[in-house]
């Protein structure tokens, strides 16, 4: 589904123009006739959020400008394309520092009405990346921050909410890419250690010899390379949240520490002589299936009721895709000021293109193609040629790479040849044969032995010391290889033949 706007107009002849005229657009429009009911559409939350709102700024009772006054108490208030018939500039004004994101006069054109609409989309984007990368960068992000149009997505968000109002331990499951440190610093941010500190740790790309000492800590000299005393990842979240990533991950011996850690709310430093305590909220996340890694013994039973208290299914993008629109906007938005580019926003093709997709990396992997197709793009706004490998995977999108001109044709090509030339090493066996199949045993053994008499220049001594061999066994393999020797050596007369 693409962007939701909301029509406020008291004059039906012109709510049903302009509901008309955002439905061609490619947006998905809805339209009430009053102020008050725009107010009680937006406070709505059982409804799909709207994301701009195109106000009539002359109606009766709670007109325009009134209405553009309560937005402001209002955290999550979409921008505001406000229209009148009667264009003055002290309307306009008005309207502006009212907190009109732009201004229209009646009757407005389709292409003004569009190029409006992209912009207060745009806006409203990038301002509230600005805002998610504040709160989280302070440890405020919270659930609202996560808008979602997904039932499955608004089911976790609900679960998200009650687990954050106590310290009860968090499991987040869910595939790679779906988002699950964000929920986490989500859930930190509605609870009461909102700003507190909040630390991440990777347990799948700790080396398994240094994670009690990133976890738990070490003192200065308890193993070699310990220069200096380190307080861990626990003591470092002491307060605050501690974030257990990939936490299936974890070695068989650091679970036992990690588990008395959670029971008694204490670590152990290497090499430490006393046990330090620690107030932490734990959440955990994982992409494995943690009942099939308890039964083959990967994780231990215990730790697993532990962190399992709580568990909450992330869901994956394939089954939200009522996102996908507003999450590419965000990333348009904060990728495009990022880079320095004027992207105005996305095609209704691409984003039907997109939202066809079943994006098996999930959010990660529509981030990196939003990136990618940004810098594609050389007009301003995204379209189907912007994501080739994303329209050949989906059915019904033909994808339209442009042809290299000659000249570019002559730029591109190289000056010189690249000549490739194997190099084998003289030491290798064969093991395959030209035709693919394994070469048999006794072949093998036959080139093993003549490079080794070739190598130890017939020293059969040597030679069968080093093939691991008796001389008497050496002698009777070389007579089946019709190998002449004698007790001093090689006989001269076959050195042709061990070459």
């Amino acid at each position: 589904m693409s962007a939701n706007l909301l029509v406020v107009d008291d004059d039906p002849v012109q709510r049903r123009l302009l509901t008309e005229m955002v439905r061609r657009f490619g947006y998905h429009p809805e339209a009430v006739e009053s102020g008050a009911q725009a107010l009680d559409r937006l406070n709505d939350r059982s409804k799909p959020k709207i994301e701009v709102m195109v106000l009539d700024l002359v109606m009766p009772d709670l007109d325009g400008m009134a209405v553009l006054e309560r937005l402001k108490s209002m955290e999550d208030a979409p921008p505001a394309i406000v229209q009148t018939a009667h264009g003055s500039i002290e309307s306009v004004i008005s309207a502006m520092r009212a907190g009109a994101v732009d201004f229209v006069v009646k009757p407005v054109g389709a292409e003004r009405l569009s190029v409006s609409i992209k912009n207060a989309l745009r806006v409203d984007a990038l301002e509230g990346e600005v805002r998610r990368l504040a709160k989280r960068s302070t440890g405020a992000l919270n659930f609202p921050d996560l808008a979602s149009s997904s039932p499955d997505m608004t089911r976790a968000v609900r679960l998200g909410e009650r687990a954050a109002k106590s310290g009860i331990p968090v499991l987040l499951e869910g595939e790679s890419g779906v988002g699950k440190e964000v929920f986490a610093r989500a859930l930190q941010g509605a609870s009461d250690r909102r700003g507190k500190p909040f630390v991440t740790v990777n347990c799948g790309a700790i080396p398994a010899n240094l994670v009690e000492s990133i976890l738990f800590g070490h003192e200065k000299g308890a193993f070699t390379g310990a220069t200096e005393k380190h307080a861990g990842k626990f003591v470092e979240a002491n307060g605050g949240t501690l974030f257990l990533d990939e936490v299936s991950e974890l070695p068989l011996d650091a679970q036992v520490k990690l588990l008395r850690a959670i029971q008694e709310g204490e670590v152990d430093p290497v090499g430490g002589r006393r046990t330090v305590k620690v107030d932490i909220r734990l959440i955990s996340a994982t992409n494995r299936d943690m009942i099939e890694a308890v039964r083959q013994g990967r994780f231990r039973e215990d730790l697993y009721y532990r962190l399992n208290v709580f568990p909450i299914s992330i869901p994956p993008l394939r089954n939200r895709r009522e996102d996908i629109p507003a999450l590419a906007r965000r990333f348009i938005a904060r990728i495009s000021a990022e880079e320095g580019r004027s992207i105005r926003g996305i095609s209704s093709e691409a984003l039907s293109l997109i939202s066809s997709f079943n994006w098996p990396g999930n959010v990660r992997q529509l981030e990196n193609a939003m990136f990618r197709a940004i810098i594609l793009c050389e007009g301003d706004e995204l379209t189907v040629e912007h994501f080739p490998q994303v329209a050949q995977a989906v059915e019904g999108f033909d994808v339209r790479i442009p042809a290299i001109a000659p000249m570019q044709a002559q730029v591109m090509r190289p000056e010189r040849e690249i000549v490739r030339v194997e190099i084998r090493d003289p030491s290798a066996l064969t093991l395959l044969d030209p035709t693919g199949d394994v070469r048999p045993l006794g072949d093998v053994e036959g080139d093993t032995i003549r490079f080794a008499l070739d190598h130890y220049r017939g020293q059969m001594s040597k030679v069968a010391r080093k093939l691991g061999i008796g001389r008497s066994t050496l002698y009777r393999k070389l007579k089946e290889l019709g190998i002449e020797a004698d007790e001093d050596g090689l006989d001269v007369g076959d050195e042709s033949r061990v070459a």
